[in-house]
């Protein structure tokens, strides 16, 4: 019995160090910064575009497809131009990037291009705040809704953006065997509040 106990003592210390664990990881996300990006925050925008995207797309379209659209949207000279435009947001925790939002405009569009978080800080609302203040910045613009596109079979970007009140508006075919890139559209002054409560 003696025995017994000790292992019941054993499991409650484990409970305890995951509660705290668990309490500590929401204590750090409050940590978090959500603000413009600035010149200095290049290498670190650098890091999270290279990070997520082998995570996210490798196993979607394959090592090519990374290859293609990191030599295309996550070069220094796309980055800083973004940046020096004001289109370009960024989830900090102390000195380190770990999410990045940009935005801008496509013909009469106001287009959310990319949402990044680093896939260790995921579950912490850290998406869920990058993409309040993308869409605080489109309605000071006097801008009425907001796009966006994902791949086919990102599902956690299919998840996260219908609970965020976006819908499927159309689909592209890029050829060449590429997964479709799935456009979504959200009115704005809908969908602000995440309604089943959870973190991205």
């Amino acid at each position: 019995m003696i025995v017994n106990r000790e292992d019941e003592l054993e499991g409650t210390e484990v409970d305890m160090t995951h509660e705290q664990h668990a309490r500590e990881e929401l204590a750090d996300a409050d940590r978090v910064v959500v603000r413009e990006a600035v010149g200095d925050d290049l290498s670190g925008v650098l890091s999270v575009g290279h990070r997520t995207w082998l995570a996210t797309y490798e196993p979607i379209a394959g090592p090519e497809y990374v290859a293609m659209g990191l030599a295309k949207w996550w070069t220094s000279d796309v980055v800083t131009d973004s940046i020096r435009k004001g289109r370009t947001l960024v989830a900090t925790q102390g000195d380190d990037v770990v999410g990045v939002a940009t935005y801008g405009p496509q013909d009469d569009a106001f287009v959310l291009w990319k949402l990044y978080v680093l896939p260790g800080h995921h579950g912490h609302g850290i998406g869920t705040r990058l993409l309040q203040a993308v869409v605080e910045r489109a309605e000071q613009n006097g801008q009425r809704r907001i796009t966006l596109s994902y791949l086919e079979g990102n599902r956690q970007a299919a998840r996260f953006y219908a609970r965020h009140g976006f819908v499927e508006t159309h689909r592209e075919t890029p050829g060449s065997g590429l997964p479709e890139s799935v456009w979504m559209a959200r009115d704005l002054g809908a969908g602000d509040a995440d309604p089943d409560g959870g973190r991205a």
